[in-house]
């Protein structure tokens, strides 16, 4: 799920806080919305929560209140160095950028990433042959909590009330879940990819 190296990396989407582009991060040119504009619609309480609930970002407020004061950055830099001025005025520090968490709750937003992945998970266990292990690895808790959610639901046989003598529902599991716990990266793993430190990866088989 979310992005691959290769869109990061790329010149002008607007991925990465580290390379001067435009606020755009939308991963499908065809979509009407950009990051920027997203930011000039926005008031600061929507922002507030965009950047709460898509990043769980714990300055989400003042970064919110000081983009509405200040008005939409010019560009991935500028943001940047917003929230970086942010986070040094309310004395917090970060082991990782700053800025990280915002880009990901502004990405997550404009492609509507969570939504679209309620409907793909669904329609993988649709279209799985019987057997099949249907495999995701999430990036972020907001991502591998909606995995485990819609696994458990797949999962899931007679929902009747137990005082029914009989099941009437006449639903039965459709996945068989393999991970009961997401399989984290090893150590050496992280070594030789660094990107993969926060990879969560939940499987489930088709039956």
């Amino acid at each position: 799920l979310g992005m691959s190296s290769l869109q990061l990396e790329s010149e002008g989407r607007g991925f990465s806080f580290s390379v001067p582009a435009p606020l755009d991060m939308r991963m499908d040119s065809r979509r009407t919305e950009t990051v920027r504009m997203l930011l000039s619609r926005c008031g600061p309480r929507e922002l507030e929560r965009v950047l709460t609930e898509y990043g769980e970002e714990g300055l989400a407020r003042p970064i919110a209140r000081e983009i509405a004061r200040r008005g939409c950055p010019e560009g991935t830099v500028e943001l940047a160095e917003l929230v970086a001025r942010v986070y040094a005025r309310e004395g917090r520090r970060s082991r990782i950028n700053p800025a990280t968490r915002v880009f990901q709750a502004l990405r997550i937003a404009v492609n509507d990433e969570l939504g679209n992945l309620r409907l793909a998970i669904p329609q993988a266990i649709n279209v799985a042959r019987r057997g099949a292990r249907i495999v995701v690895i999430s990036f972020h808790s907001l991502e591998d909590r909606i995995v485990k959610e819609e696994f458990a639901q797949g999962a899931r046989g007679c929902v009747c009330p137990p005082e029914f003598p009989v099941c009437i529902c006449g639903r039965t599991p459709r996945l068989k879940i393999i991970t009961k716990k997401p399989v984290r990266p090893s150590p050496g793993e992280v070594i030789n990819n660094p990107r993969a430190r926060s990879a969560r990866l939940r499987a489930a088989e088709k039956i």
